[in-house]
């Protein structure tokens, strides 16, 4: 099973997802494709198998993913500050996987009906939702 981890800034997101992916799918690819170097850096220590960063490996890396994670801003054109180009919005957006988004302001984007929770939380949340999706 592929799962790809997407993540910007300081990898603070993607590094909680790889961790709660690593353990409770122990068997899954993680794939952590970072925005940036830092991002990328961050979700290898945490346990990913592969790491790459920028456009190009977002879109070659979602194309065959059975799940993917990440903030919502990843399927959204120049959020995370402007790191996610349109091409990655898109790409992510129209890949076949099924994508457990975490809401968070920082990207731009409020998700109504949402309770504000910690980054914890949700990443928590979307790796349980990712586990009852594609089974353990």
């Amino acid at each position: 099973m592929k799962i790809v981890v997407i993540d910007g800034q300081g990898g603070r997101l993607g590094k909680l997802l790889v961790e709660g992916v690593r353990a409770r799918l122990p068997g899954a690819e993680i794939y952590g494709l970072g925005t940036n170097a830092l991002a990328t850096a961050a979700m290898l220590r945490a346990g990913a198998d592969f790491g790459a960063t920028g456009e190009n490996p977002v879109i070659r890396g979602v194309a065959d993913a059975d799940g993917v994670l990440g903030p919502v801003g990843i399927v959204v054109a120049n959020a995370i500050l402007g790191e996610v180009t349109p091409a990655m919005a898109q790409a992510v957006g129209s890949c076949r996987a099924k994508k457990f988004l975490v809401p968070m302001n920082s990207c731009g984007v409020v998700v109504a009906g949402v309770k504000e929770e910690s980054l914890s939380v949700y990443a928590a949340q979307a790796v349980d939702s990712l586990v009852q999706t594609l089974g353990e």
